[in-house]
């Protein structure tokens, strides 16, 4: 651990003191003359700027030398003496100073102010277009190999400055839409007018996120550890290469901050060993929220439903009612709008087969045995036998071996190459389309995008960026270009 995080910060101080106000609005003062590119002022000025607001009415000149002196001895200004307008020596001995602020402390009243405009909630927005141009960029990064100097810290700059962007700007939004705030508001019904632009807006981030994540993680695999430890030497020898007369950086740390800059968007976007990337993190939390939303506008619109006058369509059915000819349609009517009178509820036992494509008209019949409804009613019981179920267990297991020889060679004959690709498989039986489409489904439902297959296989998806059709005897199916290969 570097022993500059453990010392205290002691250009802070100012924020705290028992007169931070004082200190604050002298601090404020010199950094809007800053950034008006005025850098160095005199107590007069100071003085002259308090003066005009009603809180230092009474401050006198002793004070700000007072404030002055203290601000110095903080590190947050610099004092200068001013010996270029002197007139005499006793003004001379007065030491009259012009005070210049610190860069430690014009980043502090940056950053106050940037909290002050924040307040207490999220900012923060989910722009679809930063995946495009953090994709631009990387292209134009990886094709300029022989690039030098300026050029390449601005690609590089670029580069960033888009990463930067799209992950904070997405987490603070995320993070506002999870607020308690957020919550409160999604539970009025001002809310409703907004969910369907609120779930677009997500959805349009999540289709282009979908869209350029996979050509950023391709562009980024490309690159060769080779080439980017050449890349973090060139852009450390433009950084020294910046005249700077406050002391020269180490070329080795500045090679170790490219390479971290580099190694945390490469495990934000690919991940590594121990966890999955951060890309996958903000797919499931979009994800969420849209879920959430819709969770919301669906409460919001029952509530709103049960409170609702029907009496326009109580209305509507009693003129439908009045214009019947006879009592038969009258009866009709009553069975379509109020269903069956008198109806019974039927038991029926578990389902005999786990085929979700099993139809209700090929199942055998099931019998169902009622007791009657007498209170002191009690079954006669008898001891049984215990039954030897081995002949159908050795059924059962025949069968299911059967099955396990029978989808690896389904498997086997799929295989080209070590490799299963969907879209040149021809014209397939529907059993072998159910049997990819499980595999597929399982595979996009983990992390690595691999699946393992009841025969012990070890497969693992990857997906093409164009729309294939699977061809089957009993029809057609579009669906993206996948491939599944084969790891073990």
């Amino acid at each position: 651990m570097d022993d500059q995080l453990l010392k205290p910060i002691i250009e802070a101080s100012y924020l705290t003191a028992a007169n931070a106000w004082r200190y604050r609005a002298i601090l404020r003062f010199f950094y809007i003359q800053h950034e008006s590119m005025r850098h160095q002022l005199f107590p007069s000025e100071i003085l002259e700027y308090l003066r005009q607001s009603l809180y230092f009415v009474e401050y006198s000149e002793d004070q700000l030398h007072q404030d002055l002196n203290q601000l110095v001895e903080w590190k947050n200004i610099i004092a200068r003496q001013e010996t270029s307008r002197v007139a005499s020596i006793e003004e001379f001995k007065k030491k009259r100073f012009r005070y210049q602020v610190s860069p430690y402390t014009i980043e502090i009243e940056r950053m106050v102010r940037n909290l002050e405009q924040l307040g207490t909630s999220f900012g923060g927005s989910l722009e679809k277009t930063l995946f495009d141009r953090l994709l631009a960029a990387l292209t134009r990064f990886a094709s300029a190999q022989g690039t030098e100097g300026e050029e390449l810290n601005g690609l590089w700059e670029d580069i960033f400055d888009a990463f930067s962007k799209l992950t904070k700007n997405a987490t603070d939004y995320l993070a506002h839409l999870q607020s308690e705030k957020v919550e409160e508001l999604m539970m009025t019904e001002a809310f409703l007018a907004y969910k369907d632009s609120l779930s677009d807006y997500l959805r349009n981030f999540v289709a282009a996120m979908q869209r350029t994540a996979l050509k950023i993680e391709a562009t980024l695999s490309k690159f060769e550890p080779d080439q980017v430890q050449g890349v973090f030497q060139r852009l450390a020898a433009y950084s020294l290469s910046i005249p700077r007369l406050d002391g020269i950086p180490d070329r080795d740390e500045l090679v170790e901050r490219y390479s971290l800059q580099w190694r945390n968007l490469i495990i934000w976007f690919l991940g590594d060993g121990n966890r999955p990337s951060d890309l996958l993190d903000l797919r499931r939390e979009t994800h969420e929220a849209i879920r959430r939303i819709t969770r919301f506008a669906q409460r919001l619109g029952e509530r709103h439903h049960n409170h609702k006058s029907r009496r326009r369509e109580y209305l509507h059915l009693a003129q439908r009612f009045a214009d019947c000819h006879n009592l038969e349609d009258a009866h009709i009517l009553s069975a379509c709008v109020f269903g069956l009178n008198n109806t019974r509820h039927f038991w029926a036992p578990e389902k005999d087969t786990e085929d979700i494509y099993a139809e209700v008209w090929d199942r055998p019949a099931a019998e169902i045995i009622r007791l009657p409804r007498v209170r002191n009613y009690r079954p006669k019981t008898r001891p049984n036998a215990i039954i030897d179920n081995g002949e159908e267990k050795e059924a059962m297991l025949r069968k299911y071996l059967h099955f396990k020889e029978e989808e690896s060679r389904l498997l086997d004959s799929l295989i080209s190459e070590g490799r299963i690709e969907v879209g040149n498989l021809g014209v397939i039986e529907p059993h072998v389309r159910r049997t990819l489409l499980a595999w597929i489904t399982r595979a996009l439902f983990n992390d690595q995008r691999v699946v393992k297959t009841e025969a012990g296989r070890i497969l693992k998806l990857h997906q093409g960026n164009r729309q294939i059709t699977l061809c089957c005897t009993d029809g057609n199916l579009e669906m993206p270009d996948y491939v599944l290969e084969v790891v073990v």
